[in-house]
């Protein structure tokens, strides 16, 4: 109960206009801060959902397939620059940006991480990272703006958090091809 009381606390105080308005006027914050800490906030909140809902996510969600696929497909439409756009612009979608990303990335991320192989894990962070490499070029190589709020520049500053990130995601699987954790135990 403590975790899901931390994720509404921060779900609601990501939601309070100055913070959000502070979070969504830069570029690189809106997407690599504001977004993960939504979904982190769901991530806390799923445990409460867990308890609540044992039987729908033992029955759909036996593998943890269904849910990961919810949390690629969320996390995907909220990496185009034009939902950033939207978000910013029309109060329905940033309505859908605040449910959305807690609520159908965050909670079935929480259910899935745990019954998901390593293999499909990895597999998860692999796709990811082509993910991040592809939107970091396209951010840094587009010559006009990709989203109406917000600088040339600032979509650059982007492009290149999307390829740091997808670089530390490289060293994070080498690391777990490489290393044998049970030499550590």
């Amino acid at each position: 109960m403590n975790l899901f009381l931390f994720g509404l606390v921060l779900l609601i105080g990501l939601m309070l206009p100055p913070v959000a308005n502070l979070m969504e006027s830069v570029m690189i914050i809106h997407m690599h801060m504001q977004m993960p800490m939504l979904v982190i906030a769901g991530f806390f909140m799923g445990q409460f959902f867990q308890r609540r809902f044992p039987h729908f996510f033992s029955k759909y969600n036996q593998e943890g397939i269904p849910g990961i696929l919810l949390f690629i497909i969320i996390m995907g439409y909220w990496m185009l620059p034009r939902t950033m756009d939207e978000a910013l612009t029309v109060n329905s979608v940033e309505l859908f940006k605040f449910i959305s990303l807690p609520f159908l990335a965050g909670v079935p991320l929480r259910d899935s991480w745990k019954k998901l192989s390593k293999n499909r894990k990895n597999y998860t962070i692999g796709f990811f990272t082509v993910i991040f490499s592809g939107m970091g070029w396209l951010y840094i190589q587009a010559n006009d703006q990709l989203c109406n709020n917000y600088l040339v520049v600032d979509q650059m500053i982007l492009g290149w958090g999307f390829i740091t990130m997808a670089i530390c995601m490289v060293i994070y699987l080498v690391y777990t091809a490489v290393v044998d954790p049970s030499l550590y135990e």
